[in-house]
């Protein structure tokens, strides 16, 4: 005590402010830094739940192409430009069946859906033999995760 009693009474208080003021400023940093912590986690669970969306419709379109794949596999040509175009109902679709305006019949598999389309026939197409014809076919994946994650992917099978 006889220390402080050496000071002059204004600057008695003042050790205790500078330290209320430090424990101000690194609680402030803390706060922040756990703001910033949870921000990034969302964003990882973000890019994971895209991933796995991504990887669900990679294996329903792999699904959908072993079943163009059969040799018994058949289907009509589409009847009009606009059932041979990509069918936009993949953004939206949710549940399995033949949509009207496409055209096209979505198969539901564990997690998405796949629709096929035959958009016609062609001959010299690339990696297929000369004079000879293929059945095109465009086979569109959908992948679902959770409510709203989505991802859409297509390929064009070509079968000769």
């Amino acid at each position: 005590m006889k220390a402080c009693s050496s000071l002059p009474k204004r600057q008695r208080g003042m050790a205790l402010l500078v330290s209320l003021v430090f424990l101000l400023l690194l609680t402030l940093i803390g706060i922040s830094s756990m703001q910033n912590a949870t921000l990034q986690e969302k964003m990882a669970g973000s890019v994971s739940l895209r991933n796995q969306s991504f990887q669900l419709a990679e294996a329903t379109l792999r699904i959908g192409e072993s079943a163009v794949q059969l040799p018994t596999y058949t289907q009509a040509v589409c009847g009009s430009t606009a059932q041979c175009a990509p069918p936009a109902e993949s953004a939206t679709l949710t549940a399995p069946g033949v949509n009207g305006s496409s055209g096209v019949n979505w198969i539901a598999v564990n997690g998405g859906f796949y629709g096929v389309q035959n958009i016609g026939t062609t001959t010299g197409a690339i990696n297929i033999p000369s004079n000879t014809s293929a059945t095109l076919y465009r086979i569109t994946a959908v992948g679902i995760v959770g409510n709203n994650i989505r991802s859409v992917v297509e390929s064009i099978y070509a079968k000769y």
